[in-house]
């Protein structure tokens, strides 16, 4: 039985992540973080839509606040202006520090209370922002960790089913297994209207277009 933690955030990349858990496994867990993030709302609202959806076995909504007090990023951090258009040739300020490691941990820690045996996770290295939480050398080190420091060792897989595709694919791949789009969020700024103008959304906009589909969310008027 492959008994999955799914890490749900509300975006379009785990959504489809998601739905490639839902292909692949025999019992499905959502886990979500709200960690003072701006679009917290939305994201929450779309975990919680998506439950209604997939109706998993288990769902948790975690409070991470934490790492909006220890600031840092410019989806935390009010005071820091996020930007139109990311520099790729640093560590974006969108940026959230360590933020895949910390939810990784909360997953081993429920994964050993569950029996579960994978923990799905909607990363991409291929055409992301570039960070670096998002790459595969650091998924191949975090397994090592489970197998140093978890009472499951080495019987917890964690699957990256996303990584290596572009937006693109992302949006095809999550057309062809019917992954409800309307219920994600890539905006970085409003939980409302999408801003159609920060990196996630730019990225995601253009994911669409190249794949031939209509973004099925709402963007600001002059979008």
């Amino acid at each position: 039985m492959t008994r999955a933690i799914v890490l749900l955030s509300g975006g379009m990349d785990s959504l489809v992540c998601t739905a490639k858990a839902v292909a692949e496994c025999d019992e499905l867990n959502f886990l979500h973080f709200s960690y003072g993030q701006r679009t917290a709302v939305r994201e929450q609202a779309c975990f919680e839509a998506l439950v209604r959806h997939y109706q998993p076995k288990r769902h948790r909504h975690i409070d991470y606040k934490w790492l909006s007090e220890i600031g840092g990023s410019a989806l935390t951090d009010s005071s820091m202006e996020i930007p139109s258009h990311e520099d790729s040739k640093g560590i974006p300020v969108t940026y959230v520090p360590f933020r895949n490691a910390t939810f990784l941990c909360a997953a081993v820690a429920w994964a050993e209370v569950i029996n579960a045996n994978c923990i799905y996770i909607g990363a991409v290295e291929e055409d992301s922002s570039g960070y670096p939480d998002c790459r595969e050398v650091f998924f191949d080190a975090f397994k090592q960790l489970i197998t140093t420091g978890s009472k499951a060792a080495n019987t917890i897989e964690i699957r990256t089913p996303v990584l290596h595709l572009n937006k693109a694919e992302i949006v095809q791949l999550g057309m062809e297994l019917n992954a409800p789009f309307v219920h994600s969020w890539s905006c970085y700024a409003n939980n409302d209207a999408a801003c159609g103008v920060c990196d996630s959304c730019r990225l995601r906009l253009k994911a669409f277009n190249k794949a031939g589909y209509e973004d099925p969310i709402t963007y600001s008027k002059d979008i």
